[in-house]
């Protein structure tokens, strides 16, 4: 048997639509086949989060739970059957599975009850987390870019690389310039596309986007961006629109942009019970939609690929970290994203 800590600090969620509770609660007693106990260093927060707040999948059935999906910590302890990694190790947690073993889900308690958590939790100062949700990287890298490699990254990326499939010259929407968005636009760049258009309510998150390969950026608060759109597309179709909003509306107007061997690729999730409505001919000449879950990245595949990229200074990944929060302080830190304070990446920084 391991002998856990007996409490961590934590920001979990215990009420759709209402901030985070933020508290000490009691970890398991014991770790199990393919958990590891990890010590959280640094937290990303993901759209997904916001989207579990405002319950946009419908109603959460595991309520009251842990959050968190990216990070970067130090491993403390391993449970059985654990091969891919030991104590002192430096991870990076992610969301996709990656390899070793997929263990239970762990049970904390707050208040004498229950609290739920996945295979993988960062919004804590300790998890129990999955021996696949884990990939081991050198002590000596930062913790603060490692945790973007959890998913900002490693989505981002995999969406250009495996959903869209993007070819060299082909012409790009990126509808959202968020964490992800930020990281489809530089990979767009990557793949030299032409022109890389970004779309965003936000000026800052624009500038940042420009900074990272858009050749042009539309305010849509500011103009109307289908207008915009076909200015800078002189009569042509687009090849491929990537729409992070998850708003039909905006999903309809990217079909109808595609040529008709387009592709739509969706990555951001519109609320339960919002549909599109399309004319689906196209769809049988060539025309794409295609979903993306986490841009079907493996993490034991591409993280390092992607690591090669920035040590190799082909990607630039430290611009996307905007702001620093404490754990106390979690709820401004979602509240300052979802209204565009923050131009890139908002990390939680654990005591």
């Amino acid at each position: 048997m391991t002998i856990l800590p007996d409490f961590t600090k934590a920001a979990f969620l215990v009420e759709q639509n209402q901030p985070l509770v933020v508290d000490n609660i009691k970890l398991p007693k014991q770790l199990f086949i393919g958990q590891v106990l990890v010590r959280i260093e640094v937290s990303g927060i993901c759209g997904s989060q916001i989207g579990e707040i405002a319950g946009v999948k419908g109603p959460d059935k595991y309520l009251p739970h842990l959050m968190g999906h990216e990070g970067c910590g130090v491993v403390l302890e391993t449970g059985p059957g654990v091969s891919t990694l030991q104590k002192g190790d430096k991870v990076i947690l992610h969301w996709r599975k990656g390899t070793g073993i997929q263990g239970p889900n762990p049970i904390y308690e707050w208040n004498n009850k229950k609290l739920n958590a996945g295979w993988v939790t960062t919004f804590n100062n300790y998890a129990v987390v999955s021996e696949n949700r884990c990939t081991k990287i050198e002590k000596d890298f930062d913790s603060e870019l490692a945790s973007l490699f959890g998913c900002a990254i490693t989505t981002g990326f995999g969406v250009v690389d495996n959903n869209a499939k993007l070819k060299l010259g082909e012409s790009v929407i990126v509808y959202g310039a968020g964490g992800v968005g930020l990281n489809i636009i530089q990979a767009c760049k990557l793949n030299s596309a032409y022109p890389i258009i970004a779309v965003d309510l936000f000026d800052n998150r624009l500038d940042l986007a420009f900074k990272l390969g858009a050749t042009h950026t539309i305010n849509s608060r500011k103009a109307d961006p289908i207008k915009k759109i076909e200015e800078i597309l002189e009569g042509n179709n687009i090849d491929v629109f990537i729409d992070n909003t998850g708003i039909p509306s905006i999903i309809e107007q990217g079909y109808e942009l595609l040529s008709n061997t387009g592709r739509l690729v969706l990555v951001g999730v519109p609320r339960r019970n919002s549909n599109i409505n399309i004319f689906t001919l196209p769809l049988h000449f060539g025309k794409q939609i295609i979903g993306s879950h986490g841009g079907e990245s493996d993490p034991h595949f591409d993280i390092p690929r992607y690591l090669k990229l920035f040590k190799n200074n082909m990607a630039e990944f430290k611009i996307l970290i905007s702001k620093r929060y404490p754990l106390d302080e979690i709820n401004q830190a979602i509240s300052d994203m979802k209204e565009g304070k923050s131009a890139g990446r908002i990390l939680i920084e654990m005591s």
